[in-house]
């Protein structure tokens, strides 16, 4: 039976806990009330979603098992990284069931998800033509292809799932049909002759830069390496760092590395029962030692002060 769902949220961690299947951290980086909106839709083979959110964020987590994730960006609004590679509105991602990736989503960015099972998938990719082809395209997480053809399957896409939306009172007849639709324009897109089969995106250095600086702050919560201590774990230089943050973040890496750490007293806060956990406890977990300092830091990014943060417990959002 087909279930579909639209949503509101102004916490980008409530919009991270509705996306059904997905196991993944949402960390807002630009100061401000958050507003997204969520629209999903669940089939026996597939689940679809689209999200638009108003803040930049960074996506941290795992694609779900036994799947295979794609995504079509609908508009990219900034400098936006998957898995390290730089990408635009003309770039199909893709990801692995159970492959751990990170996200660089900019402000206002929306983003069209589909994720098929994977047995499904391979079963019908192996009855196509070009399926060595597509099997070796699979390999990388970032697909180029022609801008014009890309703004086709783009249009035909959201068509298919817009029209599936307003008919959800429907039973689940037409769900093979949508499923079918969705798979096949996506083998389509990556079958055109302008997709280059043999293409190799490489993930950039400045990249790798920022993901292991957000590695090493959240290994180690309770003792914050500095950026001059991270500079030297990496052998690089501050000047480097603090370019690599510009271009892939559009921010400093001390604004950066501080929100991440911000979102996550925030999870923690949502996740447990005041009566369980202080602010205070809860800040120090992740590194924040002066309450007053840290509150007006987290007012600043959320909007609020953590006093007003609702404690009630996420569903599927566990402790960071």
């Amino acid at each position: 039976m087909k279930k579909s769902n639209v949503s509101h949220f102004r916490d980008i961690h409530v919009h991270a806990a509705n996306i059904q299947e997905w196991n993944q951290d949402y960390n807002q980086l630009t100061a401000g009330l958050a507003e997204s909106s969520l629209m999903q839709l669940t089939t026996a083979r597939c689940h679809v979603f689209r999200e638009q959110i108003n803040q930049r964020v960074v996506q941290h987590g795992v694609a779900p098992r036994d799947k295979m994730c794609f995504a079509v960006p609908i508009t990219v609004p900034g400098s936006t990284r998957m898995q390290g590679r730089e990408v635009d509105d003309s770039s199909l991602f893709f990801l692995q069931g159970g492959e751990e990736f990170m996200f660089h989503m900019p402000m206002g960015m929306e983003l069209l998800s589909i994720t098929f099972e994977r047995e499904w998938f391979e079963q019908a990719l192996a009855q196509t033509p070009s399926a060595k082809e597509i099997s070796q395209l699979l390999r990388q997480p970032v697909i180029r292809v022609s801008s014009q053809r890309f703004a086709h399957a783009r249009r035909q896409l959201l068509a298919v799932f817009s029209q599936a939306l307003a008919h959800e009172e429907l039973d689940s007849a037409g769900d093979p049909a949508l499923e079918q639709a969705m798979l096949g324009e996506l083998l389509q897109l990556m079958t055109d002759p302008a997709c280059d089969k043999h293409q190799r995106i490489a993930s950039s250095t400045r990249s790798f830069i920022v993901e292991k600086c957000h590695r090493l702050t959240t290994a180690q919560v309770l003792n914050v390496p500095s950026v001059d201590e991270l500079c030297q774990r990496l052998h690089v230089s501050r000047r480097t760092v603090q370019n690599s943050f510009r271009s892939v973040a559009e921010t400093t890496p001390l604004n950066y590395l501080r929100s991440v750490r911000l979102n996550g007293v925030r999870r923690t806060l949502m996740s447990t029962p005041a009566s369980h956990l202080s602010i205070g406890d809860a800040a120090a977990q992740w590194g924040f030692y002066h309450l007053s300092h840290f509150a007006a830091e987290y007012q600043e990014l959320f909007a609020e002060l953590p006093s007003h943060t609702a404690r009630a417990a996420i569903p599927g959002c566990a402790h960071a």
